[in-house]
């Protein structure tokens, strides 16, 4: 006679094989996403597609930079800022790199303090992630009134091959799109954080469950990536 205090488990549900049961694990989030919310799960396969955006660009640039017959210009020269009459190379692409890496620093500690349940540190620091980010995209819009204004068109620059100003505006304008709107997502998050929407449950567009900060989480994902692209482009195109 079996003991009544022990329990026993359901019977697990045989796995289908080849890719039919692939379809039908996914589907239904058996395992794929057993420890990671849908949230979290869905910003990293929005993040990994966003990889294979940037990756095709970079790609395409070194391409038409290897293959291109044209003098490339001196990134260098370029990019250089004359300050009090004297010719500083990269100064502000330095200080740009300085800025949105300083602001993922930023939003790690939003993040801890947000889990924490520190409304008041976590709206701040995500408000600083947010000046750090609008200072970027200022410097970068300063940035390209600067070379407009010297002559450089997508089809066109002064200073050698033609390709050079398409892979900028394309691959430097579609990184800024990213940072713009990671912004508007942090000054959204951080009022809802402030006011403790997510401690009321109030309803509304992005307030999860009720004690739940892990949209802080997933907002930091998604800056953080921005600020590693950026990574890439200032080694890739600035540097090279």
């Amino acid at each position: 006679m079996s003991d009544p205090a022990v329990t026993h488990s359901p019977p697990a549900e045989p796995q289908l094989p080849g890719l039919e049961g692939f379809v039908s694990d996914w589907s239904s989030d058996r395992t794929a996403f057993k420890t990671a919310s849908w949230g979290k799960a869905m910003i990293w396969i929005f993040l990994l597609s966003d990889t294979f955006i940037f990756s095709c660009f970079l790609l395409s640039y070194m391409t038409v930079r290897m293959s291109t017959e044209a003098a490339w210009p001196n990134p260098s020269e370029v990019f250089a800022l004359e300050i009090f009459g004297v010719h500083i190379p990269l100064i502000l692409i330095a200080i740009m790199t300085f800025v949105l890496i300083s602001s993922s620093g930023t939003m790690a500690m939003a993040v801890n303090y947000g889990y924490r349940r520190d409304r008041k540190k976590t709206a701040i620091l995500m408000l600083v992630t947010a000046a750090f980010g609008a200072t970027f995209v200022g410097m970068q819009a300063f940035e390209w009134t600067k070379l407009i204004s010297e002559g450089v068109r997508p089809w066109e620059n002064p200073w050698g091959a033609p390709q050079f100003g398409s892979v900028f505006f394309m691959i430097t304008g579609f990184h800024g799109t990213h940072v713009t709107i990671g912004v508007i997502f942090l000054l959204i998050i951080a009022r809802k954080v402030w006011r403790g929407d997510f401690d009321t449950e109030k309803k509304g567009f992005f307030t999860s469950r009720k004690g739940r900060y892990e949209i802080v989480e997933i907002t930091g994902l998604y800056w953080h990536f921005v600020d590693l692209v950026w990574v890439f482009i200032f080694a890739l195109f600035y540097l090279w």
